[in-house]
């Protein structure tokens, strides 16, 4: 697995606790603020060492650089050939410190690489290997993994905030970011919106002192790129967000701007189409090509816009999503070329790559990633549980699916009925089904049954919430009602799901879950 951050920490630690660190009284008055946990605490020391301390610098450049080497030479058990190549190569220490890390059982990190060290130490390049271990990035590319429910969206947050106050001090450091832009998986429509909330709802003060976090406040300003409508037959291109955009470009000094869209819809949208028509041909296309190619011209014109941007930080949300790494790269690169580009920072619960990366050591040997080597920060789950996360208490039962839902049904109202949190939400508990048929016609007579029975208005207390299908329509309130569980207006209190909620169902009020059969909802989402 990738154990850069291993590595990373153990620097970052020495820097923290050194006589030169800038940052130490900043640290002291987020952790006295007790506002941020300690899973965003931990990102944001890493992420300012490698801003302040390494400088912004490529991660692969770092290692081979041996800016984060600490193993003495002297020690190790290895012949005359190797020592010498260790000694002298940077870059050779660095690989070799990154397979002689071990996991919490003692198990070496990758005893094939270090075989071939040892073996030949002449046939390995290298900074090759270490390139591509980090997919040949060329820029500060850093992926910060923690868990659901430790608070991403104020760590990013955070950590524009963050860059604008050393921005500020340092105008022309280009180390620090100026201007961001946000991009949210677009499996997941109703996100945008929630991201873009939660991050204008951010107090600063949880991380910097007044005046300078009400006056960064006041500079930022937020622009949300939506979905273009198609082409209108009016043949004018349309392209609210490109002229958003060149608006904001056309400040003097821009800096501030935090822009949040959908990455596949809006800025990989055909990428891969190259129109070369001269505009004078577009009237005598026939309508579909002429709108295709117009909306060709409005997704280019908008990626032009953006690579304008000056200072730029893309923040990209659960990276594991965006979906075509390899377009993504390309525009990324594209815009790297076209202005003062500052970096990209990703967020994961779940840095795993899929499918492996093959890495080539040398002609014999080839070894497989299984992690993005770009983590910075790894903050497991399970550290979660217990500290910012409730400890669930699990039942099991060896019933039938339909008792297993009725007892916990009357388990629920007999312990939660009157349960109302100190924001005023009433206690919920949600039903996963397998199938939206198996929803509407097994589970949904057993919630109302139960209900029925306890003198619960049924229509009021359950929401069934799926997308319809041929033979059940969506209930058109459903969006609005499952939108505004978490206010104190909701009446629902048993939820019929169908499978939502791998990331970003973010309801506090919910108070339990009923899993009644296999196959009623992946496993790894039953944590979340």
């Amino acid at each position: 697995s990738a154990m850069f951050y291993k590595i990373i920490e153990k620097k970052r630690d020495e820097w923290l606790s050194s006589p030169s660190c800038v940052i130490t009284d900043l640290i002291s008055y987020i952790e006295h603020q007790h506002k941020m946990r300690d899973a965003q605490i931990e990102s944001i020391k890493t992420y300012l060492f490698l801003k302040i301390e390494c400088q912004n610098r490529p991660l692969w450049e770092l290692f081979v650089s041996g800016k984060f080497n600490s193993t003495n030479v002297d020690d190790l058990e290895v012949n005359k050939a190797t020592r010498e190549i260790l000694a002298s190569n940077p870059a050779a220490l660095a690989l070799w410190e990154y397979a002689s890390i071990s996991d919490e059982n003692g198990n070496v990190n990758s005893p094939k690489i270090l075989a071939a060290i040892k073996k030949a130490p002449d046939s390995i390049d290298y900074v090759s290997v270490i390139k591509d271990l980090f997919s040949n990035v060329s820029y500060p590319d850093y992926l910060i993994s923690i868990p659901m429910g430790a608070g991403k969206t104020y760590l990013m947050a955070a950590l524009i905030y963050l860059n604008l106050y050393f921005a500020i001090a340092e105008p022309d450091n280009p180390i620090f970011a100026h201007n961001f832009i946000l991009f949210v998986p677009s499996g997941l429509k109703s996100s945008i919106v929630p991201s873009l909330r939660d991050i204008q709802n951010f107090n600063p003060l949880w991380i910097l002192p007044d005046p300078v976090a009400s006056q960064l406040k006041n500079l930022i300003q937020y622009e949300w790129l939506q979905e273009s409508s198609s082409a209108s037959k009016s043949n004018i291109v349309k392209n609210p967000n490109a002229r958003k955009i060149s608006m904001q470009v056309a400040k003097p000094n821009l800096m501030g701007l935090v822009a949040v869209t959908n990455a596949e819809k809006v800025i990989l949208d055909r990428v891969d189409k190259d129109f070369n028509i001269d505009a004078s041909i577009l009237k005598s296309l026939p309508e579909e090509e002429r709108k295709e190619y117009e909306a060709a011209l409005q997704a280019n014109e908008l990626r032009e816009q953006i690579g304008l941007i000056p200072g730029l930080c893309i923040l990209i949300d659960e990276v594991h999503h965006a979906s075509d790494d390899q377009k993504l790269r390309k525009v990324v690169n594209k815009w790297m070329e076209q202005s003062n580009f500052n970096s990209v920072l990703g967020f994961s619960g779940t840095p795993n790559m899929d499918p492996a990366a093959k890495i080539k050591i040398t002609d014999e040997l080839s070894v497989k990633c299984m992690q993005y080597a770009n983590v910075v920060t790894f903050y497991p789950l399970i550290k979660g549980i217990g500290n910012f996360l409730k400890i669930p208490v699990v039942r099991h039962s060896n019933l039938d699916s339909t008792e297993i839902i009725s007892r916990g049904l009357r388990e629920f109202f007999n312990s939660y009925a009157d349960t109302v949190y100190s924001n005023g939400t009433s206690a919920k508990v949600a039903v996963y089904a397998p199938s939206i048929a198996v929803l509407e016609e097994e589970i949904y007579p057993i919630a109302y049954a139960v209900c029925a029975e306890l003198g619960i208005n049924p229509t009021e207390t359950i929401l069934k919430y799926h997308k319809g299908n041929s033979s059940y329509k969506v209930d058109e309130d459903a969006q609005f009602e499952f939108s505004t569980l978490d206010s104190p207006l909701s009446k629902k209190r048993i939820i019929l799901l169908i499978g939502i909620g791998r990331e970003g169902w973010n309801c506090k009020s919910l108070t339990g879950v009923i899993l009644s059969q296999r196959n009623a909802c992946p496993q790894n989402m039953v944590l979340q």
